[in-house]
């Protein structure tokens, strides 16, 4: 249930026992880092109420508002196989996520290591030992959002975005037979985003062209919703936005 995830207030006596107050006791969204392991096994309502503190980066209990401290991040697992018993995120929902990562099976070596373990043998880490603080968090976010962007590189993100949506006039006839529906302007900032991101993490100061096509397809995937065509021809977003990538001309500069 939705109070599982958010909270719940519960009556709870006084020392004395003569007093009775509501008390409202914390779920797992006020972690910093939370795993919604196999979420589309959720309810719609459930889903909502984690995606609505994934928005607001609050809950709110019988009137009264508590801000989720952050850092707040929010990892959620789908299973593509299991349909029967499950409630699929909209794809309005799934556009609150930053990125879509599809975790395939692993290669020949780690799935022989994988063979070659003891069915049941579960790993203790006796004293584990952080590899940074809490307050950190918002040094490294505030370091990505402050990297400078060219307007070359900005006009390529928004130029791909739009280029997703079969009714906007920079849609090539493949989208327009294929999609039917693309990505909005949270995709073009998280397109942004991932592209610094990326830059960062690889000691550059700002990032380039080849840093949005490499974000493109974590991005976007979950933000193209393919049509009946591509259903029924065996097309996915993936293959989608790869033509996307051939086809997006890079603005010109002007000097």
């Amino acid at each position: 249930m939705p109070a599982d995830i958010t909270g719940t207030e519960i009556l709870q006596s006084d020392e004395s026992g003569t007093r009775r107050d509501l008390v409202f006791r914390k779920r797992p969204i006020f972690a910093n880092l939370v795993l919604a392991d196999e979420i589309n096994r959720t309810p719609p309502k459930t889903q909502a109420a984690l995606l609505e503190a994934m928005q607001e980066h609050a809950v709110t209990v019988s009137g009264t508002s508590y801000t989720l401290e952050p850092p707040f991040v929010v990892v959620a697992t789908q299973n593509p196989i299991e349909q029967e018993g499950t409630y699929p995120l909209p794809e309005a929902q799934l556009d609150r996520f930053m990125l879509s990562i599809h975790v395939d099976y692993p290669p020949g070596e780690d799935e022989l290591s994988i063979a070659s373990r003891p069915l049941r043998t579960k790993r203790y880490f006796e004293n584990p030992e952080p590899v940074t603080k809490r307050e950190d968090y918002a040094v490294f976010v505030n370091a990505i959002e402050q990297a400078p962007i060219s307007d070359h590189v900005l006009g390529y993100a928004v130029a791909l975005t739009k280029a997703t949506r079969p009714k906007d006039e920079a849609a090539d006839d493949y989208i327009r037979r294929y999609v039917s529906w693309g990505a909005g302007p949270r995709a073009t900032q998280h397109l942004v985003v991932a592209a610094k991101a990326r830059a960062v993490l690889d000691g550059r100061p700002a990032p380039e062209i080849h840093d949005v096509k490499a974000v493109t397809l974590p991005v976007l995937r979950h933000r193209i919703i393919a049509n009946y065509n591509a259903l029924g021809e065996g097309l996915e977003a993936a293959e989608i936005l790869e033509h996307l990538l051939e086809t997006v001309s890079e603005p010109l500069v002007r000097g």
